[in-house]
């Protein structure tokens, strides 16, 4: 009896595949691109890594214009992107207390424009959330959701109530590194010469572990070691994020997470946060065509008199040396899209299949509730098909493609990264609490 009911369980299953994937065959392109906008007017679009420039939320220019920046309100609205994590970002110097002082200086700055943006630029199109509830909250009343990340724990200096501080702000994110070994952890740069600084975690990286867990701040690991974030996961009482970052196994960067730790992260019950980063997704596509790429930024930079300098070139610039540089790739980068786009001899980008397949991979290795979504837009990210926040409709497109269901799509853009908020939050309550 047992028998013949597994035997009848798995051939009901295989009739309800085939004939999913027959009404998918057999749906033509209109029909496709209909049932995805359906879902994408209906679930929660969440972004996770969508870096700034403070120069962009001033009275003047700001994100209620079509700047040429990737994220701005009228990008999100024609896009259908619901939710973008703003990121408070500073680059690796020194570890000195001048360097954390000018560190946490420019992290300010980038709270405080945040900030403006949702309480006195454009209160009426976005808001500020600090839980799921509130993401759900703003989205019914037709606005745009901004949340905050932090990248690179630098700014936390010594003062570990400095992690309070920020989480009083409205940080639900943040990284212990960045490029470089920070004074909390080793960064995954440090596999490109062997030299480490901590072996993982600093004593004071722990001690930040720790109060991140105490106030209610989801770990992220896209820029810490492999051993930085063996060793969080040792530590942790909450699931983990990787905030920005892909799959090793199709595309071998240390900013990737390979299979261990992806299973690490399954098992802490976290989420990967799939990344828009063309380098991060096919290194044979990202390699023949960033050479004419660089050509062309080559040339932009000269017509607006900028030496172009090589990344081990920019890693040895002091932070405010970084942060105009920055600023310039910015600005040629949003110049060179549209070059881009004008010429078919360059060799094929990578793209929003690319992208995808990363995700399908993942999928497949660690299952549908540990994998998200994010593009690394106006820090480097974006790809063909998915260059700017107006393309975000793409990626539900090509999910649909694949087959997947409108429950699983909310997982991906929205659920899943949601999910680990509310178990930090409720983690950090029960600590407080005792």
């Amino acid at each position: 009896m047992k028998r013949f009911t597994l035997l009848l369980t798995l051939s009901l299953f295989f009739i309800s595949c085939k004939q999913e994937n027959t009404q998918k065959d057999t749906m033509s392109e209109e029909q496709l691109i209909a049932k995805a906008k359906a879902i994408h007017n209906k679930i929660i679009t969440l972004d996770t890594h969508c870096d700034i420039n403070v120069k962009n939320f001033t009275d003047s220019i700001n994100y209620t214009q079509d700047l040429t920046s990737q994220i701005t309100l009228p990008k999100m609205k024609e896009g259908g992107l619901d939710v973008a994590w703003f990121i408070v970002y500073t680059g690796q110097d020194s570890l000195t207390t001048a360097g954390y002082e000018k560190a946490h200086e420019i992290a300010m700055s980038k709270f405080e424009a945040i900030h403006k943006l949702t309480k006195d630029i454009a209160p009426d199109q976005i808001e500020l959330a600090l839980t799921s509830d509130d993401v759900r909250r703003i989205h019914k009343k037709g606005k745009k959701v901004a949340m905050i990340g932090i990248e690179n724990g630098y700014p936390v200096g010594t003062d570990i109530t400095n992690v309070k501080k920020f989480y009083d702000l409205g940080a639900r994110y943040m990284s212990l590194s960045h490029n470089g070994h920070s004074q909390l952890c080793d960064s995954n740069t440090g596999e490109a010469d062997g030299v480490w600084l901590h072996n993982g975690l600093s004593d004071l990286g722990k001690e930040v572990i720790a109060e991140m867990n105490k106030v209610g701040i989801m770990i992220d690991v896209s820029h810490p070691s492999k051993e930085s974030m063996r060793q969080m996961i040792a530590l942790t009482k909450t699931p983990i994020i990787a905030s920005h970052s892909s799959a090793r196994a199709l595309c071998d960067h240390s900013r990737n997470l390979d299979d261990e730790q992806l299973q690490w992260l399954k098992e802490n019950g976290g989420v990967v946060q799939t990344v828009a980063f063309t380098s991060y997704l096919n290194t044979e596509k990202f390699e023949k065509r960033v050479v004419k790429e660089i050509e062309i930024g080559k040339q932009i930079a000269d017509s607006m008199g900028v030496t172009w300098l090589e990344r081990e070139e920019v890693m040895k610039l002091s932070t405010e040396e970084k942060e105009k540089y920055y600023d310039f790739l910015g600005k040629m980068a949003a110049i060179r899209r549209d070059k881009v786009k004008k010429r078919n001899d360059l060799p094929p980008a990578v793209d929003v299949v690319d992208f995808v397949n990363h995700i399908d991979y993942m999928v497949n290795k660690i299952g549908i509730e540990h994998v998200g979504i994010s593009s690394d837009f106006d820090g480097g990210g974006g790809i063909e098909g998915w260059s700017d926040a107006s393309e975000t409709f793409n990626v539900t497109l090509e999910l649909v493609k694949r087959g997947y269901t409108e429950e699983e799509i909310e997982k991906l853009w929205s659920g899943n990264l949601l999910r680990v908020l509310d178990q930090v939050q409720k983690v950090a309550k029960e600590l407080q609490d005792s």
